[in-house]
Order: structure tokens, then C-alpha cells, then sequence
């Protein structure tokens, strides 16, 4: 946009925001820009985004979200109105404190190119990745897919993603005041043996750019990688990634992303673990490879093939898995919650079971992008 554009913009957008101040009180129609939000993706852009496929779709409505966070106004409309919902929700959270408690799931904005537009949305922070220290193109398409009578996703991306250096000079164009996490992974060709390399290459990489980072080892999509969460090599990972963490200055929170299909043998040694090693905390919990309960016929299921189950069908075991790590660990350190989180009522139940924040991800396609701002306005606020 060249300078002349910009003025012509700048004045559009001043005259708006004028407007807005002597003709709307600031009282009137407090939840207008969700609800709008809300009643058009349900009657029209979902309509025709589930015409497209899942990951066409994906691509096609961040593009609407840019194009209308550039319309005069607008995205500084939003960000008003985002504020005064933020009003008395704030949280501090390892030592960072977040806007809301209400976020955005790795997996969604993959390369950090959408951050502008997501913020505008409402969400206190935004996690981006995975990102791995190599580009790589993932696995073969189709690798994503709807539940539709489960409200739920089976994903089989594979951390398809341009690498670290284009996400972290996208970063260093990041909005002032977004929390952004980094959830960081190897890359396919990388074996385990090696695996350490690739996660230190992404806290170097990443560090100036990033409040937090998440160590994704969870993933059931990449051959070998849910191995990581054996005790002997994920102790080993985990040290190695806080060490170097420490080793620059200011350094950022540190989470380890677990599955859900853990037992709780297994839950038992990542609580012992994450103390051990001083790990921040936990976000709980990534896809299922469980297809138990499904509504979505089995035959419909398994032509699908693999993939890791995200939505509605995994909101009960996720929440299971916060309250556990809880109670297991006496509260010792915050645990982010995340899966099936689609209303303010699942948002409240991860709360409750012991999570200080939450996060969205299989909720924006089957309710859109007023989801942020409803739950948000749903919460207690000074809770």
C-alpha cells in the first residue's frame, strides 16, 4: 500500500472511529460484533464453507477474516470491543499475564500468518505451529476431515509448515499486546535419536519472538514422535529444551503438550517429570487415536484412515486429564486446557477441573470466529 493509499485509509478509519464515539453510546449493543459474527457464518459462510474442503475451507475463510480486518473500522471496532470484554479477566499465567484465558490451539495458524486477524477475534493469546527447524509439506492430501454428526475433526496434517525462519520474521511483525506462543516439533526425517537437535534448533530460532513455548511430542500424525513421551526420553528432551531456554536472556514459559490416550501410570511420571525437570506446565491434551463413541458411522470413520480425533468426542477425556494432573500434582504448576472446547459451558468445565486457561481449535469451524468473543463475555470476570 503506498503512502497516498495509506493517508486515504488512515482518514477513513479516523472518521470512522469518530463516528462511532459521538453517534453509538458505549453501552448499546454490547455483544453486536459476535452476534453478527455468529448469525452469518451459521446462515451463509458455513453453508458454503462445508461445500469446500476441510482444508480449502480453512484457507478460504482466513482469507475472508483478512479481507474484513481491512475494511475501515472495523478491525478497530472489534479491538474496542475486545477490550471491554477483557475488563476484569485478566490472568497471570508462569509468570505472563494474559488478556483473557481464552485462546487459540496450535494447528490453526500454523506459519504465524494470520495474527493481526485472530487477535481482532478477541482471543487472549494465539499459538502458533507446530513449527519445525525445516520446511515440510506434511502428509498427502486429503489429511483433514469433518465429524460432522460428532462435531469433531480427524486430522492427519503431519506439521505440514514453512520452517522456523519464515514464521519468525513473520513474527517480528507481531501485534503489540497478543500473547503468542511457539509449539515447536521435529521434523519427519529427524529420528528420536536426534529429536533433541530439532527443538533446540526451534528455542533458538524462535526465542526473541515468542512469550511461550510448547514441546509438542503428542502428535499422532508423525511416525515415532508420541514415543518421545516415554519417561527416559522425554526427561532427557525436556532438560535439554529448559537449559538452552535459560541459557538467553529473558527466558519464555515452557509446556509440554501430552495425548490423551495416556494412562494414568503414564500421567503419574509426566507430573513427576515436569517438576523434576521445571517444566512451566502442561497443555492438556492433543488429538485422540481413540475412535470409542463416535456417532459419525464406522464405515465413514475408516475410510477416513489415521489421524488424531480432535472436537466434541475428545472434551471428556481432555477434561478428565486436566482434572487429574490437578489433583495429581497439588496444583504445582498451570495446565492449559484444550479439547472439545466449543461453548462457555466447556470452557467453565476445563476451568473448573483444575485448567487456568483454555484453548480453542475444532470449535471455530462449527461455530465461527464470534466463538472467541462469547465465551470470553460468558466468563466470570475478577474470577
Amino acid at each position: 500500500m503506498g503512502f497516498k493509499a495509506r493517508m486515504r485509509f488512515s482518514a477513513r478509519e479516523g472518521a470512522f472511529r469518530a463516528r462511532y464515539q459521538q453517534g453509538f453510546p458505549q453501552k448499546a449493543l454490547p455483544n453486536l460484533a459476535s452476534n453478527y459474527l455468529r448469525g452469518v457464518y451459521e446462515k451463509v459462510l458455513k453453508p458454503l464453507f462445508f461445500l469446500m474442503s476441510p482444508e480449502r475451507a480453512h484457507y478460504a475463510a482466513m482469507d475472508l477474516l483478512v479481507f474484513a480486518s481491512r475494511v475501515p473500522g472495523v478491525s478497530w471496532w472489534m479491538r474496542r470491543r475486545a477490550g471491554k470484554r477483557n475488563e476484569g479477566r485478566s490472568v497471570d499465567v508462569a509468570g505472563l499475564t494474559f488478556p483473557n484465558p481464552v485462546g487459540l490451539a496450535a494447528g490453526f495458524d500454523k506459519d504465524a500468518r494470520w495474527l493481526d486477524a485472530l487477535e481482532m477475534l478477541g482471543f487472549g493469546f494465539v499459538e502458533i505451529g507446530t513449527v519445525t527447524p525445516r520446511a515440510q509439506g506434511g502428509n498427502p492430501q486429503p489429511r483433514l476431515f469433518r465429524l460432522k454428526s460428532d462435531r469433531g475433526i480427524l486430522n492427519r496434517m503431519g506439521f505440514n509448515n514453512d520452517g522456523l525462519y519464515p514464521a519468525a520474521g513473520r513474527l517480528v511483525r507481531r501485534p503489540k499486546g497478543l500473547v503468542v506462543g511457539g509449539n515447536i516439533g521435529k521434523n519427519k526425517i529427524t529420528p528420536n535419536d536426534k529429536a533433541v537437535d530439532d527443538y533446540l534448533a526451534c528455542v533458538d530460532a524462535l526465542h526473541a519472538h515468542v512469550d511461550y513455548f510448547v514441546v509438542n511430542v503428542s502428535s499422532p500424525n508423525t511416525p515415532g514422535l508420541r514415543e518421545l513421551q516415554d519417561k527416559e526420553p522425554l526427561s532427557k528432551l525436556l532438560r535439554a529444551v529448559v537449559d538452552r531456554n535459560n541459557t538467553h536472556p529473558g527466558s519464555r514459559p515452557v509446556f509440554l503438550k501430552i495425548a490423551p490416550d495416556l494412562t494414568d501410570g503414564q500421567l503419574d511420571d509426566i507430573v513427576d517429570i515436569v517438576l523434576e525437570e521445571k517444566v512451566d506446565g502442561v497443555v492438556a491434551t492433543n488429538t485422540t487415536i481413540s475412535r470409542d463413541g463416535l456417532l459419525t458411522p464406522k464405515d465413514e470413520v475408516e475410510a477416513m484412515g489415521a489421524g488424531g480425533v480432535s472436537g466434541a468426542p475428545v472434551r471428556e477425556r481432555a477434561t478428565e486429564v486436566v482434572q487429574y494432573l490437578a489433583s495429581k500434582s497439588g496444583g504445582q504448576f498451570p495446565i492449559i486446557g484444550v479439547g472439545g472446547v466449543d461453548s462457555v459451558e466447556a470452557a467453565r468445565e476445563k476451568l473448573a477441573a483444575g485448567a487456568s486457561l483454555v484453548q480453542i481449535y475444532s470449535g471455530m469451524i462449527y461455530e465461527g470466529p464470534g466463538l472467541p468473543a462469547k465465551i470470553v463475555a460468558g466468563l466470570p470476570a475478577d474470577a
